[in-house]
């Protein structure tokens, strides 16, 4: 009979093809890695300030000081690139539609009827034109009844030519794929996550990256339910939510592909995980799990196998009790060929030579395999160098560059002390034959040398050796400047004084921050380039794939890391957009602008939230006709006149009177309309001077 391999996720573990496939390739990528291993070492040791077992100490030398030089700049850059891509709270993650958006309008505009003619006077005036404010109307009824004006109305795609209110279909796509990404990030936690990708950034030279993949969110919510006596109640229900997560990665376990130079070029990736058995028991419970072969697992035991490198960063030599009951578990994403494929029994879609597959081992036994689940096909994993070397996979950290300055640094901060030790000790010259035979040499206070022959102060004479402190750390300090040129972080940016005379004035540390900022400013591209904005476009692709509950964010939408934007100063920001807002009002400039674009901006350069403060163009549409109304209104019931001849509300200029069609009175004229010849009200002759003639 044969065996139900359904209970079994589908594939048979015992003798799968697949488990010597991933051994070997694990093992050709942990002896490429082996190089890697010590760069990361000698940069962790100089983090922590420990001599590593290479380090061979000279006999006279005293001194085991270690100056932490390294973990200084380590914490400096950390805190750079957190300050500049976090400042704002918000992930520094933007979507805007291209530049010609497919399958959305760009832009387009609420279609009205054609304009009436307008009613010509009559003896009484103008027919009302509907819009008089009935008594007892608020506000809100206005707002209401011009709302309703445009529920009936068409859009049409393309620009408003008179006047008609615009949208911009794309661009509200956009908005609300970036607060969907937004909000997923921060359900993901994805901020703490960072922090870790980071600090082994600048610390290791790479940041890894994992995600973004389907995760179920328990949450609490309310319905309405019976109590035993039947009256309503709110009942507390606890629901599961889909949800991209993501998480950090380290770099001692990342292996990837000894062949490849960036994770695009990958033909596999393997992870490995370290399980206690309570991790290791819950991975019967997730999707596509063997939990048949995670029970034979548990059974056999732990079995996990320490590496060299661990007893370094735990700071044990028995670094076995340590992972003595754990698991270790092999993560495989890759490509296996369709033929290997078939002998393990698995079911897939692809129909190419190859096939990419997700695979999980421990010890014989293969937890899980499956496909790739992703559209388009990709590896979930994302590399971040801090400085990119073009020739390795792995990039290389601010240790690595400052690797010589901090040895040499250690090596005079070292014989500085030692010097001091000697010279502000003496060194005793004795003479014993001048002295009493069998005396104790031990020189302390109120020591007596007996002596029998030779002069005062012959026997015993006291030796003072020179001082070269000074010179040591001359040179300490010249190989710190070179600490800050190797690594573009100077001193002064993480607090120290002192170090050049440029920084007395406020626009000379201006000018070295700014040129300090150069450094950061390629950290924060790489982070651009190669993180941020490959996992908003993993996000996007998750979202068209696994998310059923947001249709509103389909749209031919472009990704945009904002990192590096972000190391402009906001107030430097703000006042450059204020700039470019007065510029503008220029009228012949003005229809070329998008005035919600740049208040807007104003609004984040501020710090302000700008949904809170800016209306969409739809609400600005009807609140401009509403102000249109109230100062139309204003006019025809306003008395002309200057402003400081008018009396109170609805009263005449003072002087004038009310019978006088001249508008003369007293003397004092109202401002208003010219009265022509012919019209009523008009006191002068009704005649005009003759051409050619002289009026007397």
């Amino acid at each position: 009979m044969e065996e139900d391999k359904t209970k079994n996720g589908g594939y048979e573990a015992e003798g799968n093809p697949l488990i010597g496939l991933i051994r070997e390739r694990f093992y050709q990528a942990e002896t490429s890695k082996v190089y890697d291993e010590k760069r990361w070492l000698k940069a962790y040791r100089n983090y922590r300030g420990l001599y590593g077992p290479e380090m061979a100490f000279r006999e006279n030398e005293k001194s085991r000081v270690f100056v932490k030089i390294t973990k200084t700049k380590v914490l400096a850059s950390f805190g750079q690139i957190i300050e500049v891509l976090f400042s704002q709270g918000k992930f520094p993650l933007g979507v805007s539609p291209t530049s010609v958006p497919e399958g959305i309008a760009e832009r387009a505009y609420l279609k009205k009827e054609p304009p009436q003619p307008m009613p010509q006077p009559d003896a009484y005036g103008f027919n009302g034109d509907g819009r008089m404010i009935p008594p007892g109307a608020t506000a809100d009824d206005l707002m209401r009844n011009i709302a309703q004006e445009y529920e009936n109305l068409g859009f049409e795609e393309g620009s408003a030519s008179q006047g008609e209110p615009q949208i911009e279909p794309a661009r509200k796509a956009a908005e609300a794929m970036q607060k969907l990404l937004h909000d997923q990030l921060e359900e993901s936690k994805a901020i703490t996550i960072m922090r870790h990708v980071f600090f082994e950034m600048a610390l290791l030279g790479t940041g890894i990256l994992k995600g973004p993949f389907t995760d179920l969110k328990e949450y609490n919510s309310f319905d309405t339910g019976e109590d035993a006596e039947g009256n309503e109640i709110n009942i507390q229900v606890k629901k599961l939510k889909t949800i991209p997560s993501i998480e950090a990665v380290s770099c001692w376990d990342f292996y990837p592909d000894p062949n490849a130079t960036n994770i695009n070029d990958c033909d596999y990736v393997i992870q490995r995980h370290s399980y206690n058995k309570q991790q290791f028991e819950d991975l019967a419970e997730k999707p596509m799990f063997n939990a048949e072969a995670v029970k034979e697992c548990l059974e056999m035991g732990p079995n996990y196998q320490t590496r060299g490198f661990e007893s370094s960063l735990y700071d044990r030599e028995n670094i076995q009790s340590i992972y003595k009951n754990r698991f270790e578990v092999l993560e495989y994403w890759g490509i296996i060929d369709k033929k290997t494929a078939d002998e393990c029994g698995m079911t897939y879609e692809g129909t190419g030579d190859v096939i990419s597959v997700n695979v999980w081992i421990c010890g014989n036994k293969v937890l899980r395999m499956v496909e790739n689940p992703f559209t388009p096909t990709r590896i979930p994993y994302l590399v971040c160098p801090y400085e990119l070397n073009p020739y390795q996979f792995f990039g290389v950290g601010i240790p690595e560059n400052m690797e010589d300055s901090q040895q040499v640094m250690n090596g005079h901060a070292r014989m500085a002390i030692d010097n001091l030790a000697l010279a502000g000790n003496l060194v005793f010259d004795v003479d014993e034959t001048m002295l009493v035979p069998g005396q104790d040499m031990k020189v302390f206070p109120g020591k007596i040398f007996r002596r029998q022959s030779g002069q005062t102060g012959q026997a015993v004479h006291g030796v003072k050796f020179p001082n070269t402190a000074y010179e040591n750390l001359q040179m300490f300090d010249k190989f710190r400047q070179l600490a800050d040129e190797a690594t573009g972080i100077p001193s002064y940016s993480h607090g120290a004084t002192g170090v050049q005379s440029t920084t007395r004035t406020a626009s000379g540390m201006s000018m070295l921050m700014g040129a300090a900022a150069l450094s950061i400013k390629t950290v924060i591209k790489n982070i651009d380039d190669y993180l941020l904005k490959p996992l908003g476009q993993s996000l996007f692709y998750w979202n068209m794939q696994f998310n059923d509950d947001a249709p509103h964010i389909i749209g031919d939408l472009e990704i945009k890391a904002q990192g590096t934007s972000s190391l402009m100063q906001k107030e430097v920001r703000s006042q450059r957009l204020m700039t470019f807002m007065q510029t503008a009002a220029n009228p012949a400039l003005a229809p070329f602008v998008r005035w919600h674009t740049c208040l807007t901006e104003i609004a984040k350069s501020l710090d302000i939230d700008p949904d809170q403060l800016i209306n969409d163009p739809e609400k600005a549409a009807i609140y401009a006709q509403i102000m249109g109304m109230a100062n139309g209104n204003q006019n025809n019931t306003t008395v002309t006149g200057g402003p400081n001849q008018m009396g109170p509300a609805g009263e005449v200029p003072t002087g004038a009177s009310p019978t006088d069609p001249t508008g003369v009175g007293g003397g004092n004229i109202g401002t208003g309309n010219v009265p022509m010849p012919g019209e009523t009200g008009f006191s002068a002759a009704n005649t005009q001077p003759q051409r050619g003639k002289q009026t007397q």
